[in-house]
């Protein structure tokens, strides 16, 4: 609250000490809205506003409204058809979770708004003879697709289900929606097991002979509303409640509440989503899609959420609630078939589905309810898609001149784009045993799995598994997260499974009817009779909808066969679109992408791939395999002729590792780091070598490799991440790295003499002290000015900084190096404090849900601790050397959400592995274009 020394404005009739209500005002795009309350003559206090009538709000507002809720009171400003209702702001849930009470004033406005409601709608909450039903739902910020609480047909008493009743001229209507009523309630507010009702509505359907909830006649379900009355007070220690504000206020916190839950935390991980925005919450006026065959509900798609092919897409369903068709527990119709049912509710649905198309300029997604013929809106939002239908339509919207190349994009990321360049099943001659719904697009090949348990359990332990379903829920996510893919025998291309499946990036095939699940037996059988155990290994296609048994052959996307120049891209319109972004990509960019590569044959692939040079070729890899012996003698070497030896039998195969290396990236920059690890990594383990040299003495042997066991002793360390590597291995072994200088050197001067241009980088690893660099860059340059005379070649010496104390001294480091490259994994450890190999499995989990990281720091960079070193270097570094060519060359280097703050600070270029390259270059055109438009979530 804030207090000012004025009284109020003329006319505004005030008592002391008692507030006068504040006229609202709508709050401009996205701004907290605050009410001015006056106490007397003298001061006023403003309260905040945490309540909004779906007329006072509009689609930019999604931070303080949540996504559903500024989606409807777009529509609502839009003039579609949609229920009236209000919402209760993000800010009124945040301030509940932090004080576990509702904020001052909320009860009152949202009574303010209820009683509007009611004038509105004609009748009262709960009222006996004709109640006023609403639902309460929930909306973050960004889309959470059933991870927190909904609550459908608020206000039902004892009392007002005859009205609902006699105002519906269906008692069944009526007692169907009390006792679904009386479940929601009990399960997600009053904390009742799912399985008491499940159980209770098994028996009633039993004991009727029948199968399906239809069958049972409102004598039926009134029986089983008052059993599941009987479980509320059994379970929950209470009665359900009959005052239909106190099931309002209830259903308000539980919503507030549910932002906690376990598998919402588990989803914004996942999603990376802020674990602080909270929820808002949406009260909506009740429409019928269950009051007969003139009645229904449905999910429509703008375009296909799976290819991005224009057309009518969704799901129908006559006679039921929107939750019916979301849950997948009954087959839906293809909503073209709305057309035969209903035409005029049809035409007048495509006709919004196009208008939101052009307001929203993408993919929407849209639920709505026909009631008694007249259609309902009921929700939009820019629709999830796969990465295909992502490129697809973006491409389109820019074709159609809906939206410019940039804006086209700002509509993909870099994480699609590497979905789309994952393995597809090969051609099999083999038939499926069962097809269903293509409902999110993949390869899959795995054990079949049959709860969500189980799938992270095997996942962990290192199994490639599909969870089998009748259909998913919520609380399967963790399952649908540690699963390569999720197959159900029941719902569509819009239920649960499907479209959380598609926000992961799974395969997902949906309402495979032929398959008979059976989860308690972990098993299903095709309509052939092959049964199919849990741990038998399937393979399921996403695309086509098939579901195969064993393992199926895999080939590359089409769309690395395109980067890898083996497909032209006018052959596939995924390929034109890939193509025609990432050219655009290409020219917008300012950050150059480098690759990190070892070896000729990586090298060369990352050239393929749009690689602009090398930013990182990591010498030690060079040491491995049949070379490990010649590490050895060096390191055991007793005297300078056997070490000069050693020397000399590594630098001819150094010179020709280097030199195939310029050769696959010549005219491009090549920055070799010399060796870094720390010598003991090339000999053999301390311990197992102990217990060979102790059995080769007690057996009397002459063999026992004594010297190397020295020599182990000798470099042991105990904490060798910090000790003997880099550049200090260059200052005390002698002659190591003017070794690897003069192979580096010798290989470019022989490409030059071979007619090439070699652009050489030499590297120092792990700089601490600028004096360090100097002596190290002294040497090198005596020996490549030798090798150089004659056939001179460009080369710069630069470091890596990758230590706190070389980013906190970067202006003097500049002095001497011509270059740098953050190497951020080390960077990262030293400013933690951590050490990768040992936290990642110990303390992490617990950090990611306490929500102390929102995602690794290893996996993106951490802009307030290291991102903040990082920028401080480059500008201190540009300071004393103007034009000072700057990079990044760990992991980070190749994280989408990394790529945009090195673009900030002013990096020249990222480097990342071969593969990732074309996911950097299309970050790096994301990053010089900006953002999105901050009122679209296509998570």
């Amino acid at each position: 609250m804030e207090k000012t020394e004025r009284g109020p404005p003329r006319g505004k009739a005030s008592r002391a000490g008692r507030p006068a209500a504040g006229l609202p005002t709508t709050a401009a795009d996205g701004e907290v809205e605050r009410r001015k309350v006056y106490f007397g003559p003298h001061w006023e206090m403003t309260m905040r506003k945490y309540v909004y009538d779906f007329a006072e709000g509009n689609r930019f507002m999604a931070d303080l409204l949540g996504g559903k809720g500024a989606n409807l009171a777009e529509m609502t400003v839009m003039g579609l058809p949609v229920p009236p209702g209000f919402t209760i702001t993000t800010e009124a849930c945040r301030a509940y979770l932090a004080a576990g009470a509702p904020p001052e004033g909320l009860a009152d406005e949202v009574g303010e708004h209820l009683h509007a409601l009611e004038r509105a709608m004609g009748r009262k909450l709960g009222q006996v003879d004709q109640p006023l039903l609403v639902s309460v739902r929930s909306g973050a910020r960004f889309s959470m697709p059933g991870m927190m609480d909904t609550v459908l047909d608020i206000g039902l008493t004892d009392e007002s289900v005859a009205g609902l009743a006699a105002w519906s001229g269906d008692e069944r209507l009526a007692w169907d929606s009390y006792r679904r009523l009386v479940q929601m309630f009990g399960t997600t507010v009053l904390g009742v097991e799912a399985a008491h009702f499940a159980d209770a509505l098994r028996a009633a359907k039993h004991a009727k002979g029948v199968t399906g909830d239809l069958g049972l006649d409102a004598a039926d379900l009134k029986a089983l509303t008052t059993t599941f009355k009987d479980v509320v007070r059994e379970q929950a220690g209470r009665e359900f409640p009959q005052d239909p504000r106190e099931q309002l206020d209830l259903a308000i916190r539980s919503v507030f509440e549910s932002w906690n839950t376990d598998r919402a935390h588990v989803y914004r991980h996942a999603e990376h989503i802020p674990e602080n925005l909270g929820t808002a919450v949406n009260v909506c006026a009740m429409v019928f899609g269950n009051l007969g065959e003139d009645s229904g509900t449905g999910v429509a798609f703008t375009r296909d959420p799976a290819t991005g092919a224009p057309g009518v897409y969704g799901d129908y369903l006559a006679d039921a609630q929107g939750e019916d068709v979301v849950a997948g527990i009954r087959n839906t119709l293809p909503l073209h078939r709305l057309a035969d049912l209903h035409p005029g509710p049809y035409e007048r649905l495509l006709g919004i589905m196009q208008t939101l198309e052009e307001h929203y300029r993408d993919l929407c997604d849209i639920e709505f309810t026909i009631e008694r013929g007249k259609l309902w809106m009921l929700q939009t939002r820019v629709g999830k898609r796969t990465a295909a239908a992502a490129f697809r339509i973006a491409e389109a919207l820019r074709e159609e001149g809906v939206i410019d190349a940039d804006e086209a994009l700002r509509r993909v990321t870099g994480a699609q784009l590497a979905q789309l360049m994952f393995p597809r099943f090969a051609g099999t001659a083999t038939s499926p045993v069962a097809t269903g719904v293509a409902a999110s697009p993949g390869a899959a090949v795995g054990e079949a799995v049959f709860d969500s348990a189980t799938a992270v359990r095997r996942a962990e332990e290192g199994a490639a598994v599909i969870l089998v379903r009748k259909e998913t829920n919520p609380d399967d996510l963790d399952g649908l997260i540690h699963a390569r893919g999720v197959l159900t025998s029941r719902g569509g291309k819009t239920s649960h499974a499907a479209v959380v499946a598609r926000g992961l990036g799974r395969t997902c095939v949906c309402g495979a009817e032929s398959l008979d699940v059976d989860v308690a037996n972990r098993r299903f059988t095709t309509a052939d009779g092959t049964v199919v155990a849990e741990g038998d290994v399937i393979s399921i296609d996403g695309t086509a909808g098939e579901v195969h048994l064993g393992e199926l052959a895999v080939v590359p996307s089409p769309v690395v066969d395109y980067f890898e120049g083996r497909r032209e891209p006018g052959s596939d319109a995924l390929l034109q679109a890939v193509d025609r972004i990432i050219t655009h990509a290409d020219a917008r960019r300012r950050l150059e992408v480098r690759a990190n590569a070892d070896t000729p044959q990586d090298t060369r692939r990352a050239r393929r791939l749009g690689a602009t040079g090398v930013g990182l070729c990591r010498t030690e890899h060079m040491f491995l395999g049949e070379r490990r012996v010649l590490v050895e003698r060096l390191i055991v070497a007793g005297t300078d002729a056997e070490r000069d030896a050693a020397l000399a039998a590594l630098l001819p195969l150094q010179r020709k590792d280097f030199g195939q290396i310029f050769a696959e990236m010549d005219g491009l920059p090549v920055t070799i780091r010399l060796l870094d690890p720390p010598l003991h990594e090339f000999l053999p383990d301390r311990t197992a070598l102990t217990a060979e040299v102790a059995v080769a003495r007690a057996l009397g042997r002459p063999d026992a490799p004594e010297a190397l066991l020295r020599a182990v002793e000798r470099l042991h360390e105990e904490n060798p991440m910090l000790g003997t590597r880099g550049v200090r291995l260059g200052l005390v072994v002698p002659g190591l790295y003017e070794m690897q200088v003069r192979a580096i050197a010798e290989a470019a001067a022989d490409r030059v003499r071979a007619g090439g241009n070699p652009r050489v980088e030499i590297m120092v690893p792990l700089v601490g002290d600028v004096r360090e660099l100097d002596i190290m860059a002294g040497r090198a340059r005596r020996i490549l000015d030798e090798v150089a005379a004659g056939t001179a070649f460009p080369y710069e010496i630069g470091t890596m900084i990758e230590l706190p104390r070389a980013a906190v001294t970067a202006g003097r480091i500049a002095g001497s190096a011509e270059f740098f490259s953050f190497g951020t994994n080390d960077l990262t450890q030293t400013v933690w404090g951590f050490s990768r190999d040992d936290v990642e499995a110990s303390f992490f989990p617990a950090y990611l849900a306490e929500g102390i990281f929102a995602v690794s720091p290893f996996e993106t960079i951490d802009r307030d601790g290291v991102g903040k070193l990082i920028a401080d270097a480059v500008t201190a570094g540009r300071a004393t050397r103007p034009g000072l060519v700057m990079g990044v060359c760990g992991e980070h280097g190749g994280d989408p959400a990394s790529i945009g703050f090195f673009h900030e600070v002013g990096l020249d270029y990222v480097s990342c592995s071969p593969f990732r390259v074309p996911v950097a270059r299309l970050e790096a055109g994301r990053a010089a274009v900006g953002q999105a438009d901050s009122a679209v979530d296509n998570r």
